[in-house]
């Protein structure tokens, strides 16, 4: 009786956080040795294992115009077992014990899932279900359980067969999450869990080679350039890309807005993950942290993400009214199970309907962190941003025309899409159902056709996020067993783990090996044109990466050069002077004297061919004001102009012109103040 008080007492402290908190989240056995009839299957699998139930030869090599084929999963969570303590997934990606210890529930859910909490709290079952995995997967995995392991290795094996040729693997944990919840094995350090995830990673690389021969022959290949990731697709593998998806990198948390982390440990921290093979970030993930605030969940989710932000930060968001179209996720009314997650006398506070945008945006260490990762030629994903974060990446980013933007599972506002497309990012549409997937698709279907760029889907598998269910044998886009893939090379069946067999038509997106079966709904569901651009996915995800390893910004022919102006604003301790917008400090900044008709201008020391120019403006902006070209200093043309400029970064592209002397020219304030600018940048062809 005392147990189950105590058990009791333990359910009702964290039953309410982990309602909706965590939806939002997120000597071997003995082998069967056979000769290989084919490079594609292995001369020993483990005995018993998994079917795959793919027959045929995977594709390899590229098209007739020499690009890669295949897709691309862009966000997906192989080794979440490995983190938020260890107890929160249950089961492994693989074992060298084999698939029972593999594919195995927690301890805590025997006999009968009663004391699953986080199972129970996330939809998956209605308080009990069978925790047996291996062999007969009676209740899990399944669509909407939340905590069971989908990314078996022969699950991923299956995905690859069916046509994927590049899998991003976001190393993935949430301190708070996993210190409220009472079962864990490990501690709650993130990076510590990033650490053991990447570990686990090429862990599992090694394990799959064992099967084929040695290191370097199995289909699972971790990639740490562009150019190995095509010569691993070229041969018909699986490249498989390390990326970051945590709420505190480098344990750069905010307590009581105080940030927990420096510049120092920004650095030290990219350093150490490039260094580990991650190329792929988020920068701030759930609850606002001292890089960037965050996008908002929505509604009821909204109200207990927030009560985690509170535990986690000690202060809850904080909203305004958006200044521009784009918009976070509408917060819902404050809930008695949200206010019970909170210590007493503190409640979820009521936020005004049409005030939806976080007012916490790029910080400085934010700012710091974005241009370090360009610096290390990484990309950075920008779904969980606030719009005011996004919007300034986007500014960062711009200035130096640097590709290496990523939106992975449909959580950035649409409205950047373009913005996106323009850099040379890639997008990829979470896993919704198939009608969804494809009416979606055809929303940007245009904007794909303009810039010439291919499409992918983000599972976020093992992510806390639930997948499309059944749509019914009789559906008019069901699926029809045995079907081709996508290429037309390999017949794939219904797919056999133990004693279970599953169908997309009953069983949904239940595990990483429906995947194929996913795609073929979508086939049925909107016809051979998303295919087709989902086919050029792996192609697209490649051509940003590898404009982001070669990026140049190119060099900033104002630095430093001899600078002049109408005016200067005069402060006793503080210069103004011209100068200072090209002295490489954003410390330091030109102010102007208070009125609409003021000029700033650079000499480059002789004529040059330029196109761009770029303003990080101080609050003082300009409004109105047009970039003026001289060659002699006299004659002046203006090559851009705006009247509806609104501060921040601005990045002026214009035909190439020729020019000595530069000048930005004020027509219109922004503020009462005059203009100011922390730096100016002149960028040739």
């Amino acid at each position: 009786m005392a147990a189950h008080a105590k058990v009791r007492r333990v359910v009702t402290s964290v039953l309410s956080l982990l309602l909706v908190l965590t939806a939002a989240l997120f000597a071997g056995p003995a082998r069967q040795a056979r000769a290989a009839d084919g490079w594609w299957n292995p001369t020993a699998r483990p005995a018993p294992d998994s079917q795959i139930n793919v027959t045929g030869e995977p594709f390899r090599g590229t098209d007739s115009a020499g690009k890669v084929r295949g897709f691309v999963d862009a966000h997906n969570h192989l080794m979440s077992a490995e983190g938020f303590g260890g107890r929160i997934i249950c089961g492994s990606v693989f074992s060298t014990k084999g698939v029972a210890d593999a594919l195995k529930d927690c301890p805590e859910h025997y006999p009968d899932g009663a004391l699953a909490l986080f199972e129970n709290v996330t939809g998956g079952a209605d308080g009990h279900h069978d925790p047996v995995g291996w062999p007969t997967f009676k209740d899990w995995p399944a669509h909407d359980s939340l905590s069971h392991q989908q990314n078996y290795y022969a699950w991923v094996e299956r995905a690859w067969r069916g046509g994927q040729r590049v899998l991003v693997n976001d190393l993935v944990t949430n301190g708070l999450l996993c210190s409220i919840y009472p079962y864990k094995d490990r501690g709650c350090d993130e990076m510590d869990a990033i650490r053991l995830e990447a570990r686990k990673s090429y862990e599992l690389q090694d394990y799959v080679d064992t099967m084929y021969g040695g290191p370097g022959k199995g289909w699972f290949r971790i990639v740490t350039d562009s150019a190995q990731a095509r010569d691993v697709v070229a041969q018909g593998k699986l490249a498989v890309v390390l990326g970051v998806e945590t709420s505190e990198p480098f344990g750069c948390k905010m307590i009581l807005d105080v940030p927990q982390c420096d510049e120092d440990a920004i650095d030290r921290g990219l350093d150490e993950l490039y260094r580990l093979g991650v190329r792929s970030m988020f920068l701030c993930h759930k609850f606002d942290n001292a890089l960037c605030g965050v996008r908002f969940d929505e509604g009821t989710i909204g109200v207990a993400v927030n009560a985690g932000q509170f535990l986690s930060t000690g202060t809850f968001w904080q909203t305004e009214k958006c200044t521009g179209p784009q918009h976070d996720n509408p917060i819902g009314l404050p809930t008695a199970q949200a206010n019970a997650m909170l210590p007493a006398g503190v409640t979820v506070p009521s936020y005004a309907g049409d005030a939806q945008c976080n007012t916490r945006g790029l910080t400085r260490l934010g700012e710091y962190a974005v241009r370090g990762m360009m610096q290390r030629h990484m990309m950075l994903e920008v779904d969980h941003m606030s719009v005011k974060a996004a919007d300034r990446a986007f500014d960062i980013l711009e200035t130096s025309n640097y590709p290496g933007v990523i939106s992975s599972h449909s959580w950035m506002d649409l409205q950047w899409t373009e913005r996106l497309y323009r850099l040379g990012g890639f997008i990829a549409q979470y896993d919704h159902s198939a009608e969804g997937f494809v009416a979606e698709a055809a929303r940007t279907k245009a904007l794909r056709d303009k810039y010439g760029v291919g499409y992918g889907y983000g599972t976020d598998l093992n992510g806390v996020g639930g997948w499309p269910g059944p749509v019914g044998a009789d559906a008019p886009n069901a699926v029809k067993y045995p079907f081709r893939s996508a290429d037309g090379g390999s017949v794939i069946d219904r797919q056999v783990t133990g004693q279970r067999t599953w169908d997309v038509n009953t069983d949904g997106v239940a595990h990483d090996g429906m995947v194929p079966d996913w795609i073929e709904q979508i086939r049925l569901s909107g016809g051979q044109g998303v295919i087709d651009d989902l086919m050029h996915g792996a192609e697209s995800y490649l051509t940003t990466w590898k404009a982001t390893e070669r990026h140049d910004a190119g060099t900033d022919l104002a630095r430093g050069a001899s600078a002049s102006a109408s005016s200067s604003e005069w402060n006793l301790f503080t210069s103004y002077r011209p100068d200072r917008a090209v002295d490489g400090d954003r410390g330091s900044r030109w102010a102007s004297d208070w009125n609409d008709d003021q000029w700033w201008q650079v000499d480059l020391g002789a004529v040059r061919r330029i196109d761009r120019v770029t303003l990080d403006w101080e609050r003082a902006y300009g409004k109105g004001y047009r970039i003026e070209v001289s060659t002699d200093g006299a004659n002046w043309r203006t090559v851009w102009s705006t009247d509806s400029g609104n501060g921040g970064l601005d990045t002026a592209r214009f035909d190439p012109a020729n020019a000595r002397w530069v000048r930005v020219h004020g027509a219109q304030r922004g503020t009462q103040w005059g203009y100011s600018l922390y730096e100016v940048g002149v960028y040739g062809t």
